[in-house]
């Protein structure tokens, strides 16, 4: 009779069987405090990618420029000082989500565009449907979802009167 081990219970039988030291299990509820800090920092990151880099970015644009003058300079410092935030916080997504399926025991699957995926592939399904979406993932649809209300929001009430015509 087989019965479904949890990740750290794989981990110490192994460590049985092979007798290394890297190999230790970890405790339940030092796995549990670490997929806590991964969540609370993909939701930081994430929420960062929408408020903190853009502000940040016209922040570092209005250092650039001297005078109260829109210039030039200041919106291409603007344009790539927030490609460059952008680029490194959809980075840090990234590997936060590969700590989180190593914490989890996702297994690794390459994750490739529908439009480079081979017709033949499709039998395989996608990842999504085999192992479900992660904790991660629903924090960043959840994200998205409210910055998408947030601004839909601000342009229906508070963005002046758009639909009086001058």
């Amino acid at each position: 009779m087989t019965t479904a081990l949890k990740p750290w219970a794989r981990a110490s039988a192994s460590f049985a069987s092979t007798g290394k030291a890297e190999e230790r299990p970890e405790a339940p509820r030092h796995l549990a405090l670490k997929r806590a800090l991964c969540a609370g920092a993909t939701a930081f990151v994430t929420i960062n990618i929408w408020t903190g880099c853009p502000l940040l970015a016209l922040w570092v644009g209005s250092q650039v420029s001297d005078s109260r003058i829109l210039s030039m300079a200041a919106v291409g410092v603007v344009v790539v000082v927030l490609a460059i935030l952008l680029l490194v916080m959809v980075l840090a997504l990234a590997w936060l989500n590969n700590v989180y399926d190593e914490l989890v025991g996702r297994p690794h699957a390459e994750r490739r565009d529908t439009w480079l995926r081979s017709m033949r592939a499709e039998a395989e399904g996608h990842v999504s449907q085999r192992v479900g979406i992660t904790m991660l993932e629903r924090i960043i649809m959840v994200n998205v979802y409210v910055a998408m209300i947030g601004l839909a929001i601000w342009w229906v009430f508070f963005a002046g009167s758009w639909m009086v015509s001058a």
